[in-house]
């Protein structure tokens, strides 16, 4: 299994926010794996509403089968997915407005499982995260992305490293920097 994720604060309301991630005629000008809906994107988006889509991940197409599995208007977003070598996907779309309303948390989350996922793990995840921080604060969404850490709730920044106590002495007795 690899599990993947992304979050972003964009400076629009969550219900701007959701018309945006649910207008699938669009779907392409912020989805860095998105090619194309072969039949279109659901006529309706509902519980159980299926649909098909044309991705490129790690440099190869796929078509993959997503069913809505849980929708909540204007704050959550979750579809299930048969794709190709017996891989299924599941990726929730949650929106968090900001109390004031004028903006919103946005946060992906995939989950790819099947025998061909444990064959190629680490490079599905690496490159899923760089297509959802794409998708979210990436070259389609013409803005940049926080700092590393900043958005992603799995590492927090780093504070600068202090000089050990070596180095310290080393540069009080030498003056400057040394051990470089």
């Amino acid at each position: 299994m690899a599990e993947v994720s992304a979050e972003a604060r964009i400076e629009a309301p969550a219900e701007k926010v959701w018309a945006q991630l649910t207008d699938f005629s669009s779907y392409g000008e912020w989805n860095a794996t998105h090619t194309s809906f072969p039949k279109g994107g659901p006529a309706t988006l509902e519980l159980g509403a299926t649909y098909e889509e044309n991705m490129k991940l790690m440099g190869f197409p796929a078509e993959v089968t997503w069913t809505v599995d849980e929708l909540e208007n204007s704050l959550l977003l979750t579809t299930r997915g048969k794709g190709p070598m017996g891989v299924n996907l599941a990726m929730r779309y949650s929106l968090t407005p900001t109390p004031d309303g004028d903006a919103t948390a946005v946060r992906i989350e995939g989950e790819f499982t099947g025998a061909a996922v444990s064959l190629m793990g680490g490079k599905l995840k690496d490159s899923a995260t760089a297509a959802l921080q794409e998708s979210l604060c990436g070259p389609r969404r013409r803005r940049p992305c926080p700092p590393p850490g900043a958005g992603s709730g799995s590492r927090r920044a780093r504070r600068p490293r202090r000089p050990s106590a070596a180095r310290r002495r080393a540069r009080r007795r030498w003056g400057g920097r040394s051990g470089r």
